[in-house]
């Protein structure tokens, strides 16, 4: 009998040194999708994928860039969901982690792989090409993973007094299973590493990371309105899972509303994978979830969610990785060993 599996796109800084090859790697067999997205990067006189994965060595100048990472992140995770093995698994919904949404689109069919990777390309090109303010993370569990009390409140009104000083602006960009992603512009950003007590490697300042998912980006929301219309979007064939949480039905979507909310709210309102994670598992009930790579560093953040509602029975760390030795729940396509248990 085939498994119900939930599959979860990753987002931006997903692929990082030990991914240098991901392509080459896991996805000879899939040389006419990378030649096609190589085709489309060289007609835009952008460094093709191919080129960035086969580097002698990773540049996180290079490879970190919005212009140059959400394209090849694209490429990997959706040669990924590929070769996802449909004997043994039947996909039941999708959900993404902020530009994790964009390669969601394409994993349940709600844009072409050549929409989709327009739509990617763009936003990245476009976040690069005005990269407004930054991110920063801070934890919300210890390291058990247990939440910490009154953090998350000691958190907020710590933003909100450094939104009290002149010309500082901070905002919720995402929440992420125990952590709590900051977007804010500079000033903001400095006054909050100032004040938060370091913590193992918390505060984490993101690299070419802008103000994601926060009113920073509005303007460019604005912009891609107005250069991408919502043909570029279809009904999905299996249903997706966004940023509040809200599902999307193959039967119940109109492209206009799909459309509408990816180059909107999903632009610049804070993002909810914690949600998105949840109602996932609530609503569809898998037998497993498979996070698609490149990367694993997506799996601390769903564990973290799915123990936020006791999913499983798990309370804690140790309880997520006793089930994981015996049984594993999460499948992270990046990690080879489960890899294998998720491909053909």
């Amino acid at each position: 009998m085939k498994k119900k599996a939930l599959v979860i796109c990753p987002g931006r800084g997903t692929y990082n040194k030990d991914e240098l090859g991901y392509l080459k790697r896991f996805h000879a067999d899939k040389k006419d999708l990378i030649a096609a997205i190589d085709a489309y990067r060289a007609a835009h006189n952008q460094i093709t994928v191919s080129d960035l994965d086969n580097r002698a060595a990773f540049s996180l100048s290079e490879h970190s860039r919005g212009d140059n990472a959400s394209p090849l992140i694209y490429a990997c995770a959706y040669a990924d969901y590929l070769s996802i093995n449909r004997d043994k698994y039947d996909i039941a919904a999708v959900t993404g982690n902020s530009m994790g949404w964009y390669i969601a689109l394409a994993c349940a069919g709600a844009a072409t792989n050549d929409n989709a990777l327009h739509i990617v390309n763009t936003m990245g090109t476009l976040m690069q090409e005005r990269l407004t303010g930054g991110q920063m993370i801070y934890s919300l569990v210890d390291e058990n993973w247990k939440k910490i009390d009154g953090r998350r409140e000691y958190l907020h009104g710590l933003m909100a007094d450094i939104n009290k000083q002149e010309g500082c602006e901070l905002y919720t960009s995402i929440e992420l299973g125990g952590m709590l992603v900051f977007g804010g512009n500079d000033k903001a950003l400095a006054a909050l590493e100032k004040a938060l007590k370091p913590e193992g490697r918390f505060p984490m300042k993101l690299q070419n990371h802008a103000a994601f998912h926060t009113p920073l980006l509005t303007p460019i929301s604005e912009h891609a309105r107005g250069i991408m219309d919502d043909g570029l979007f279809k009904k999905p064939e299996v249903p997706l899972i966004d940023g509040r949480g809200a599902i999307w039905s193959p039967g119940a979507t109109g492209r206009h509303a799909i459309w509408s909310y990816t180059l909107g709210h999903q632009v610049h309102r804070y993002y909810d994978f914690t949600k998105a994670v949840q109602v996932s598992v609530k609503e569809f009930a898998p037998d497993c979830v498979i996070i698609l790579g490149p990367g694993a560093t997506l799996g601390g953040a769903v564990a973290q969610s799915l123990i936020g509602i006791g999913w499983q029975g798990w309370q804690s760390k140790e309880d997520f990785a006793a089930r994981q030795k015996s049984d594993p729940y999460i499948l992270a396509m990046g990690m080879e060993e489960q890899r294998r248990l998720a491909v053909a």
